[in-house]
């Protein structure tokens, strides 16, 4: 009976190709890879052409899918090409580590703590044996370009790391190789002639049989464990995470060209590079002739001999790059680093894989609406008016209730009320845990969302959280979820004291009601609600705005504007009626915090409901002497947010203003120019020079506003009245 122990690094083609060639000198009767067994169960899908790498073999949890472990597998990865070659060859497969089912329990409760232990690299310390300050450089030169092995090869690097074994201090690995041994052991009873173990290579010298513990110290340790149900399947994975340390807690820092120096033919390896590099640059319009690509590849090899190096490494290939084809450029590198360094591989797997009903549904879902995964960024414009692209939306948007986050919405200079969306479209590997875990809501994308809608408006603390489901389930067109919601709604509006929670209501529910016809949902329920609330809310509007500090006003102020905005957006008179009279009532009150009664007057001036002069005056009298300089200063920063043009054309306003900061002391001046300055800021800077510029003139007598419009000269207005009115599209007489 032969056992060969395979050492490797997790995701290395040196390794990769090593492991080939040594399973095709040894043609054994099975393949021992290191993963927990639950991967057993999908080894046969890895022969399906469909099953495309990158892919990560996950267990989870099956009632707490966020239990999780992804174990991944590149194109170059040493597990993988065992993997293949035992399938392509007929042999058996077994996966061997610490089982999932432990790894994901919570083992607290039942097993005692044990001391950590410093983790050192057991690679560095070869590295630094070696002579080398970079373990990355030293792992290239020894293993990786390293294009001839065998299993004498792999004999040596066992030696190798059972001496750093010995002398370091590392993290206790003994219950994982005790697991490992276990699997080693039965295959060894089992009658097998020869044994292939593919391993990481600090774990080669503790699965060498020769070396083997008693069989009780390994039952020891392998025994009493708690457990948990798990399940596996096959998930896509990218390049970019093949970077990340998951899974066999392996990562490399360049899976793109791990995989380019895997792939290609020796002697095609440094010019091929650097010809995908400049047709790289040539597609963000940077020059990249055919004879720089030539240099580049004469000053690598160069470089490489001056070195001392074996072969041409990433460094050599990144400083010819720098040196010949970017001029010295650090940025365009960045660009080669994320696209081929790195890469933007992402992995398929086939339909056939084990998945729960929900990822089945939302792959269905992708395909119709041919929104593919991708490991890149998009961007997606969609027009809503059209129903395939209203559909894309509405998925994007259910999945955004699931916590399914695959789009982000991105300006597209839009608001909620037009018909245009922008969606930035990336797939990342852990999106299928969170798939999985959505789908113990439903068994559909849909069933799944609206499930999660209403048990949010059941667990809801307050008002806020409802309005922003409502929106939720309109965009996501929610109908069941919706009315859960206005059920939860109407239920707590009825108890509900808080105007200020009543307030914040008011304008998720007027767009749902304004905007609801656009996406064809019965809006009716909610109508009513929103009724309720404005009557509620403005009851109570006069009582909520009373004695408060300057935080509770500013919050106070906030809820207010939203809450005009939404009674302005549905613009109905059983709604305006109500809210007006309450806004009145606020704005005569002169013991109202500034901000909040300074607010309100200029929302009554704006909509018409109080006169200019009555504004005027109130604003001299909230500006007085005898009003403390603080006060005086909230109430004219509510007052003046807004267009600026009230300033410009409203003598009488700024003479107000300016007279009152005139007049005031030289103490008091300290402490409303920071006050003061914060108002005047929001304007844009045009509008603040235009402001200045009228004040001088003011100042100096020279400004003289027409009396009426008797001074209009209508022939010269003409052309631009005709030019207005054919964009509006108005009959102009000849």
């Amino acid at each position: 009976m032969r056992v060969e122990v395979l050492g490797v690094r997790h995701h290395g083609p040196g390794s990769a190709r090593s492991v080939g060639r040594a399973l095709e000198e040894l043609q054994p009767d099975v393949v021992v890879i290191e993963g927990p067994p639950e991967l057993d169960a999908l080894v046969p899908l890895a022969a399906d052409p469909d099953l495309v790498p990158p892919v990560a073999g996950l267990v989870y949890a099956v009632d707490e899918p966020r239990r999780a472990a992804f174990y991944p597998f590149a194109v170059f990865s040493p597990e993988w090409v065992a993997l293949r070659w035992a399938l392509e060859h007929g042999v058996d497969v077994r996966f061997a580590d610490l089982p999932a089912t432990h790894h994901l329990a919570d083992a607290e409760a039942e097993d005692p703590p044990r001391r950590p232990r410093r983790r050192v690299d057991p690679i560095s310390a070869l590295a630094s044996a070696a002579g080398y300050d970079d373990p990355e450089r030293w792992w290239e030169d020894a293993v990786e370009h390293r294009r001839t092995s065998s299993l004498t090869h792999f004999a040596h690097l066992r030696e190798a790391m059972e001496g750093v074994r010995g002398d370091l201090e590392v993290d206790d690995d003994a219950r994982r190789e005790a697991f490992m041994r276990k699997v080693i052991r039965a295959e060894m009873r089992g009658g097998r002639e020869r044994v292939a173990v593919v391993c990481g290579a600090y774990h080669a010298p503790a699965l060498d049989p020769a070396a083997f513990p008693p069989v009780s110290r390994d039952n020891a340790l392998t025994s009493r464990l708690p457990k948990i149900k798990v399940a596996a399947t096959w998930a896509p994975w990218s390049s970019e995470r093949l970077s990340y340390a998951s899974g066999y807690g392996a990562g490399v820092r360049s899976p793109g060209w791990y995989h380019h120096l895997f792939v290609t033919p020796d002697d095609e390896v440094v010019p091929s590079w650097f010809v995908r590099v400049a047709r790289a640059l040539r597609s963000e319009d940077l020059d990249a002739s055919t004879a720089s690509v030539v240099e580049a590849t004469r000053l690598a090899g160069a470089l490489a001999a001056v070195r001392g190096r074996p072969s041409v490494g990433l460094a050599e290939l990144t400083d010819a790059a720098r040196a010949v084809l970017t001029e010295g450029s650090d940025l365009p590198l960045r660009l080669v680093d994320r696209t081929l360094v790195i890469g933007e591989l992402l992995g398929r797997v086939p339909e056939s894989t084990p998945m729960v009903p929900l990822a089945g549904d939302l792959a269905k879902q992708q395909r119709t609406l041919r929104l593919k995964a991708s490991a890149t960024s998009t961007v997606v414009q969609l027009d809503l008016r059209r129903e395939s692209q209203l559909a894309r939306s509405v998925l994007l948007h259910r999945l955004a209730v699931l916590d399914v986050p695959w789009g982000t919405q991105v300006d597209a200079g839009r608001t909620t009320g037009t018909f245009k969306e922008a969606w930035e479209l990336e797939w990342t590997p852990e999106l299928a845990v969170a798939v999985i875990e959505a789908s113990l809501h439903g068994t559909t994308v849909r069933s799944a969302a609206e499930s999660r809608i209403a048990e949010e408006a059941r667990e809801a603390a307050d008002l806020r959280v409802l309005g922003r489901l409502i929106e939720e389930c309109l965009v996501a067109d929610l109908p069941e979820g919706l009315r859960a919601v206005v059920a939860a709604l109407a239920e707590r509006t009825a108890r509900q004291h808080d105007t200020q929670a009543l307030l914040e209501t008011v304008e998720p529910l007027a767009r749902t009601c304004r905007y609801g016809d656009v996406r064809g949902v019965d809006v009716a329920d909610v109508a009513h609600v929103l009724q309720t609330v404005v009557v509620r809310a403005s009851v109570g509007l006069r009582a909520a705005c009373s004695s408060l500090d300057d935080d509770s006003a500013a919050a106070m102020r906030a809820a207010l504007e939203a809450a005009h905005r939404g009674v302005a957006l549905v613009d109905r008179d059983d709604l305006r009626d109500p809210w007006t009279e309450a806004l009145v009532t606020v704005g005569r009150d002169e013991v109202i915090h500034g901000a909040v009664a300074g607010r309100v007057n200029r929302l009554l001036l704006d909509g018409g409901h109080l006169t200019h002069d009555e504004a005027a005056a109130r604003l001299s009298r909230r500006l007085s002497p005898g009003t403390p300089a603080p006060a005086a200063a909230a109430w004219l920063d509510g007052f003046l947010t807004g267009e600026a043009l009230l300033l410009v054309h409203g003598d009488d306003l700024l003479s107000i203003i300016d007279e009152w900061l005139v007049g005031a002391s030289e103490e008091a001046f300290e402490d409303l120019l920071p006050l003061v300055r914060r108002t005047f800021s929001r304007y844009q800077p045009a509008e603040r020079r235009l402001i200045g510029t009228h004040l001088r003139d003011l100042a100096s007598g020279r400004h003289t506003a027409p009396s009426s419009t008797d001074s209009i000269d209508l022939d010269r207005a003409a052309p631009a009245i005709a030019a207005v009115a054919r964009l509006l599209g108005m009959e102009v007489a000849s």
